[in-house]
């Protein structure tokens, strides 16, 4: 079981970047799929969350209107779509799978996680 995030980068204020989460060894379509980020020097914090099946989604308030989460099942992946970033977004972003349909904020609920995709957001 493995999860490979990619697409991190440096962006502008207001850029936009789409980072991937991608499995091998399971289907992601069962599963619930957590993103998380973790700056240097602050605890690791949720940021959204799509269910299984109906696909259900769930926004961090400080990301609300500005990062998208969707799946690909044909391809296996998740994806995180961020946009109007901020200085503040800057952070190590990790996917992470949960084994049951439903999300949860909580980290230690999730079973399976990706190796982290460093995302700067710098003028």
């Amino acid at each position: 079981v493995q999860l490979q995030a990619s697409g991190g980068g440096l962006v502008q204020p207001g850029g936009s970047l789409r980072l991937s989460c991608a499995a091998s060894g399971f289907t992601l379509d069962y599963y619930a799929i957590g993103w998380f980020r973790q700056a240097p020097g602050k605890e690791r914090e949720w940021v959204l969350c799509i269910s299984s099946s109906a696909g259900s989604t769930y926004y961090a308030d400080s990301v609300k209107g500005r990062f998208t989460i969707s799946r690909d099942n044909a391809k296996n992946a998740v994806y995180l779509q961020m946009n109007s970033l901020k200085p503040e977004d800057t952070a190590v972003y990790y996917c992470a799978v949960r084994e049951f349909s439903t999300c949860s904020s909580w980290y230690r609920y999730y079973d399976y996680w990706g190796q982290g995709t460093q995302v700067t957001v710098s003028s």
